[in-house]
């Protein structure tokens, strides 16, 4: 085994009594999609995907159940040996989905490396396009953004959305669209044409406020997924990973969601008209809220009305009500919507304790 191997098995072993809470913070550090779980002998059990969380959240599964109650038990595998090529067609055609981590056992079925499709073929460019919306007044943040538009309040030694054009350019894409209203000036003068931030970058300018959707109506037609973001967000959430996501899932939109618990400080009765059937005490709800980060099919972005103030929740809800597919993508990775002075500032400590680093 080579040292290569070594660190790499490393990362990605995990018990399987391991919390999946504790799996959501190696998996975030390793950066590798995957995990191993394995016995003390090294057998491998199953594997954790990023997926496989995102659906466990879906689920409302605790985060604190052993990581192989969702461990997919038939994960593709190989035996030590298997060349380069017959690697590559195994994860192309040996599941139904494309595959990008191979397990390798040897003929006991203990894992001894773990093959990445990065290892032996370049990563394409996600295919889709991009859009970072960044129009809005940021009145809840005033007196900051009087002479400031939201995204470009400061941010260690950036501002706000270059942290975003950063983390779509680690995804491979290349190709921004800004939609712009308040202060469009200062978001031009300092992202020019991208070249400086090495994507290219292009701005759509808005008359009048056209609402969280209204805008994408001024992008043309592309036969690519739209990628759209709300300018005002900070996140290390892996866009490769979404766009796989929505493609896995056949959805017509994808909306990143963030789970939020809200705490009740009383005791709960669930009650059958007046008669009580269960107490909680002091129970936690835990909801999804929309996190400003979306995915859209061509012809979802087609059905946008032109010249009309549009919201991405009427979007939503009208292809809910015309039964398309629209599919909730849960964030696990850092997400931070920076819309009143308290997350501003709370944005500045997580940064500065390396929170966007992890």
């Amino acid at each position: 085994m080579t040292e290569q191997t070594a660190v790499r098995l490393k990362q990605v072993i995990v018990h399987p009594e391991m919390p999946i809470s504790e799996c959501i913070a190696i998996l975030d550090r390793s950066g590798l999609g995957v995990l191993a779980v394995c016995d003390e002998r090294a057998m491998l059990l199953g594997v954790v995907t990023d997926g496989d969380i995102r659906r466990a959240i879906m689920r409302k599964i605790s985060l604190t159940e052993p990581c192989l109650t969702i461990a997919g038990n038939h994960p593709l595998t190989a035996k030590e040996g298997i060349s380069a090529l017959d690697a590559l067609h195994l994860m192309d055609h040996g599941k139904s989905f494309l595959v990008h981590q191979l397990p390798i056992l040897d003929n006991e079925g203990r894992l001894v490396d773990l093959l990445l499709r990065s290892d032996m073929q370049r990563i394409d460019a996600p295919g889709v396009r991009a859009v970072v919306m960044a129009g809005g007044f940021g009145t809840r943040l005033r007196p900051l953004t009087e002479d400031t538009p939201k995204p470009m309040l400061p941010l260690g030694d950036r501002p706000v959305m270059e942290h975003l054009i950063g983390q779509l350019r680690e995804a491979g894409i290349s190709h921004v669209k800004v939609t712009t209203h308040y202060l469009p000036d200062k978001i031009r003068s300092h992202f020019g044409n991208g070249t400086d931030f090495g994507v290219a970058v292009d701005y759509i300018e808005e008359n009048a406020p056209l609402g969280t959707a209204g805008s994408l109506a001024l992008v043309e037609a592309g036969d690519e997924p739209l990628l759209v973001i709300n300018g005002d967000i900070l996140t290390k959430v892996d866009f490769r990973s979404m766009v796989a996501f929505h493609r896995e899932h056949g959805s017509d939109l994808t909306v990143g969601v963030r789970q939020y618990e809200l705490k009740v400080p009383y005791g709960v009765l669930d009650c059958d008209d007046i008669v009580v059937t269960a107490i909680r005490e002091k129970p936690t709800i835990r909801l999804f809220v929309n996190a400003g980060i979306y995915l859209l099919e061509p012809h979802v972005h087609a059905g946008i009305p032109k010249d009309k103030r549009y919201d991405m929740t009427e979007l939503m809800e009208s292809l809910i009500t015309a039964g398309k597919r629209v599919v909730s993508f849960p964030i696990i990775e850092y997400w931070m919507d920076i819309g009143q002075i308290s997350d501003y500032e709370k944005a500045k400590t997580d940064l500065q304790n390396g929170e966007l680093d992890r």
